[in-house]
């Protein structure tokens, strides 16, 4: 028996159930397995921000979970003891001196000022380009990296209603709102730091 099938007999995984007093705060979107290997199959979604019981026990880079009273696995090291602080939000006024030219369309606007609004450190916006969709006024890049890169990909996740979003990459990684239930996805590696959108949040909207 392997040491994932232990850790998934019925006996053991009610007493992690039963035993599963603490409590953590999901501190992003996590995507929600039955398992921890790569047999796991996606059940959804755990939203930022909710208080779930965890079980103490980790394995293969997912810890284990309690939701609805069943054993549930999510990608270790996004949950924390104290309640996460309420992130950025839609409003304020754009005060760095950064502008978007005026061949963008009103979503790219309207997303330059949010962002630079709630985040004003951000001071490079990649708008109009020859090539794609930038070509056509309706996708800008975020030249942000780190924690602060992701904290303005959730932000564009959140409100993607709000400002049109089609799709946000970062980092490898790709939401779009026509697979939103599957949350960020993997995507393969394209040589450098820039094209692996590493150094900068891509957003493409309608």
């Amino acid at each position: 028996m392997s040491p994932v099938d232990e850790v998934l007999l019925p006996n053991a995984v009610a007493a992690a159930i039963r035993n599963a007093e603490t409590q953590r705060w999901t501190t992003t979107e996590l995507n929600i397995w039955t398992r921890p290997d790569k047999q796991a199959e996606q059940l959804g979604v755990l939203d930022a921000g909710k208080k779930v019981p965890v079980t103490g026990r980790e394995m293969l880079g997912r810890q284990e979970i309690v939701l609805d009273g069943a054993a549930r696995w999510v990608t270790s090291g996004y949950l924390s003891e104290e309640k996460p602080e309420p992130g950025p939000s839609l409003g304020g006024q754009c005060t760095n001196g950064t502008s978007v030219p005026s061949g963008v369309s009103s979503n790219i606007r309207a997303i330059h000022q949010a962002v630079c609004a709630n985040f004003p450190e951000i001071v490079t916006y990649g708008t109009l380009r020859a090539d794609g969709e930038h070509a056509q006024g309706i996708a800008m890049d975020i030249m942000v990296a780190g924690d602060r890169a992701w904290q303005v990909a959730e932000f564009l996740r959140e409100y993607y209603s709000e400002f049109g979003v089609s799709y946000v990459i970062h980092a490898r990684r790709i939401w779009s709102v026509e697979r939103s239930s599957e949350g960020w996805r993997a995507m393969g590696d394209r040589g450098s730091v820039t094209a692996n959108h590493y150094d900068h949040v891509h957003v493409t909207t309608y």
